[in-house]
Parts: C-alpha cells; sequence; structure tokens
C-alpha cells in the first residue's frame, strides 16, 4: 500500500478531518492487485488542503481535486486528494456545471461512475471498507454496474461508456443488463467526447491485455458504430479459407487482437487492429479465391485518416501507417535482393513489425515460416551490415566534381544497394562505380 497516501490520510486525521482512500485504488485493493495510483478522499476543502500541505498542486481546485506530491524511498510521484462532493447537471457531457461539497463519504460515492469504483477504504482502521453503493456484492458477482440511474450517469460523461467496456474486459466481468441497455441508447452520444479522451480509452483497451474482449463489447454495446466504423465494415467480409480458415476479417482481427500481450506498445496495438482495415474496400471475388488487391496501401491511408482523427502524434502516426503498410511484404523476403532485405529489416521499431507478423500468422493459417526466416536473417547478420556507414555523401560527390542536383538521390541509392549486397567495399569503388554508372562529372 502507498505508504504517501497513508501519510496524507493520517495528517488529515490529524488535523481533524474525515480522510480515505477512494476510487479504483480501493478495488484494486480488495481484488488483492497493486494500484497503478492512489485517491484520497476527504471533507477538507481544496483551501485547507493546500493550507495542510503547501506544495500542492491545485489542478481541479473548482470541482475540489488537488495533487499532493511526495518524495520518498520508493520513489516519487503524486497523490490525488479529492474533496467530498455532490455534482449539479453535466451541460457539457465532462464536467459539473456546479460542484456542492459535502461533510459525509455517503453522499460523495452517490456520485462516482460505477459501484467497483465507489467504494471507500480506511487503512487506519484495519483497512475498514465503506460500502454505501454494493460495490463487494458487484466485485463478487463479477459485474459492471453504474451508481444509481445509468442514463444519468453516462449523461453526465459519456466516456464513462467507453470505460465501462474496459472495465468489463480488463476484468472478465459482465456489464450489468440495465447499464448495457443505457449504453446502447446512448452510443451515438460519444461523439460529444474529445477525440483524444476516446483514443486514450481505446488505446487501454488494445494494451491491457484483453483487446479482443473489449472489441466484442465495443460491437456489442453499438460503440464500435460510433468510433471506429472501418473496423466494424469488416464484419461479414469474407477470406479465402486456404488462408484464412479462421473465418472473416472481423473474426481474424478478433483472433490477432486476443493475441496481444499486455503491455503491448500502443502503436503495434494500434497497427494490429488496423492492418487489414483496407480490405473491405479492395474485396474481389476473382475466378481463382478471394482477393484484396493492394490492400495494404489503401489500408495503410485509412490508417493515417484514422490516426488524424484521433489526434495521435505524428511519431504514433507514422508508425502505425509503416506497420500496416508493411504487413504483406513478409512474404516477398525469400525473393528480395540484399540490398532490399536490409533495408526492410533495418526499418525503425523493426521488431513490432515482426511481432505484429507473427500474430497475423497464428491467427490465420499458423505458419510461421517466414518469421523464422526474418529471425534467422537478423540473428546472422551483422548489424553493420544492415545499417553500414555510407561510403559517399553528397559531399563527396560535390568534391568529384558532380554538381548538386536532384540524380544525387539516385547515385546515392545505387552506391548503398551495392554496398548493401557486397559489391562496394571502398570510398575508392564507390566512386568508381559512379563514374561507370553514371559518367563523367561534365555528364551529368
Amino acid at each position: 500500500m502507498n505508504s504517501a497516501a497513508i501519510d496524507i490520510i493520517q495528517t488529515l486525521r490529524e488535523r481533524q478531518h474525515q480522510a480515505y482512500l477512494a476510487g479504483g485504488c480501493v478495488r484494486d485493493l480488495i481484488l488483492g492487485r497493486e494500484p497503478a495510483d492512489y485517491d484520497v478522499a476527504t471533507d477538507a476543502t481544496p483551501d485547507e488542503v493546500m493550507r495542510i500541505f503547501p506544495q500542492t498542486y491545485a489542478v481541479g481546485a473548482q470541482f475540489g481535486v488537488v495533487l499532493v506530491p511526495y518524495k520518498n524511498e520508493r520513489g516519487s510521484g503524486s497523490v490525488e486528494v479529492a474533496t467530498f462532493r455532490s455534482d449539479g447537471a453535466y451541460s457539457d457531457g465532462r464536467h459539473p456545471d456546479e460542484v456542492r461539497f459535502s461533510k459525509t463519504p455517503a453522499e460523495d460515492a452517490q456520485r462516482r461512475d460505477f459501484t467497483i469504483n465507489g467504494m471507500m477504504l480506511d487503512p487506519l482502521n484495519g483497512n475498514q471498507v465503506l460500502d454505501y453503493v454494493h460495490g463487494r456484492d458487484d466485485l463478487r458477482a463479477g459485474v459492471i454496474r453504474t451508481i444509481g440511474d445509468p442514463n444519468r450517469r453516462f449523461g453526465e460523461d459519456k466516456l464513462r461508456m467507453l470505460r465501462a467496456v474496459r472495465f468489463a474486459a480488463r476484468f472478465g466481468y459482465e456489464i450489468a443488463p440495465e447499464t448495457l441497455r443505457a449504453i446502447q441508447d446512448h452510443a451515438a452520444e460519444i461523439h460529444q467526447v474529445s477525440r483524444e479522451r476516446v483514443r486514450d480509452e481505446l488505446t487501454k483497451m488494445l494494451t491491457e491485455g484483453k483487446a479482443r474482449r473489449a472489441f466484442e463489447l465495443l460491437n456489442e454495446t453499438g460503440l464500435l458504430h460510433e468510433v471506429l466504423p472501418e473496423i466494424e465494415v469488416t464484419k461479414g467480409v469474407e477470406q479465402p479459407p486456404q488462408f484464412h480458415p479462421e473465418g472473416d476479417v472481423w473474426m481474424h482481427t478478433l483472433i490477432l487482437l486476443e493475441g496481444l500481450e499486455p503491455n503491448s506498445s500502443p502503436t503495434l496495438a494500434w497497427g494490429a487492429l488496423l492492418h487489414d482495415v483496407g480490405k473491405p474496400p479492395t474485396f474481389r471475388r476473382a475466378p481463382d479465391r478471394i482477393r484484396f488487391d493492394n490492400h495494404a496501401d489503401i489500408g495503410s491511408k485509412m490508417a493515417e485518416a484514422i490516426c488524424h482523427r484521433l489526434r495521435m502524434s505524428n511519431d504514433e502516426t507514422e508508425q502505425i501507417v509503416a506497420i500496416v503498410a508493411n504487413h504483406m511484404k513478409f512474404p516477398e523476403m525469400p525473393k528480395m535482393r540484399e540490398s532490399t532485405l536490409k533495408r526492410f529489416l533495418r526499418q525503425p521499431k523493426f521488431e513490432e513489425h515482426l511481432a505484429m507478423h507473427r500474430l497475423d500468422c497464428l491467427a490465420s493459417h499458423g505458419d510461421l515460416a517466414l518469421y523464422d526466416f526474418a529471425k534467422e536473417k537478423l540473428a546472422s547478420t551483422p548489424p553493420e551490415q544492415i545499417r553500414p556507414q555510407p561510403l559517399l555523401t553528397g559531399h563527396d560527390l560535390i568534391a568529384a566534381g558532380y554538381s548538386a542536383g536532384p540524380r544525387f538521390k539516385q547515385m546515392l541509392s545505387e552506391v548503398e544497394d551495392g554496398q548493401l549486397e557486397g559489391r562496394l567495399a571502398t570510398k575508392e569503388e564507390a566512386l568508381e562505380f559512379v563514374l561507370q554508372r553514371f559518367g563523367a562529372p561534365g555528364c551529368v
């Protein structure tokens, strides 16, 4: 248990305030899991908390929330301290229009999202649990249920619909029938939530180790149609059975998501989700078999649009698009020129491309021969042969008498081809190659 949070509670108690651990950390402690974060709920107002802890950060003082930093032998961080409160209406579907501070933990519990997140715990009194919302009953039953009227809870913060799906998937729980119906009824309202918040919830779903179940629930609730319609339309898209005995594109994607390890990188997880997004628009029933002509190229453009829509960073977008664009190049590896193969293997974060190919194979035909080929090639080729120091630069070409221009790129690329293939080993050999291939300086 976080000693800093306990110290904060102890200090608040010494100042005659009520204070308890609250929210998700209590849920995790009851389940025997180490919480990622510890939150404290108290009857002290934000001003009182900031007087008691002068180094606090008033990140949401208008809503009763301040951060208390700490530094101890286990590290440093901050504990969120929130004043007991009841909320008014939520006009923007995210923040309450009015907050009324209260003096009882029971009233504070009623404004929280789900019963399993609505409990408090007293670490100074035998870890006594204060449960005004029957959260322990739902933990035992494995149920995600809103506190009070689900329509009201989701009306207050639309993101709670996605959080219900994420919690149900993460813990392997069911969503209570009345909570599920409310999500289905209000799914279209998810567009009132910022794209960044939607993106972050989806990323957590993809990386917490239960991605398949999360996307099955997104489909069941109607949220998939709203947030990722490009994935929804993969349902029913047939695939050639000789390569995909598992079924349609949707089923293939689900099986692939099931293979994602907990804490997979976000870019690998998103690349895995989107790798076949180009199949629905390229579906073609040819005389010999079902085909998806250029689906990786089409899919990479679609993936880029999705990444932009969800406000992903440029670096994340670039890597996700690369995973989608390159996932069909693995079958070409045995026939690639040595230079082409080495360039393929030296892509940034190639380990993610390799992991993606393995997931793709295991979710379909199960043949890992190309995966093993790539791993063996990487293991047997020294890094300096895959990414050697250039034999020539543009400055070298200028020094040799060539005028800078558009052909420099081709000249340097062909020199690198020769270097990667072992035909050129020295600067002198490279300059002689340029002379023979492109002519004397005055001819270029």
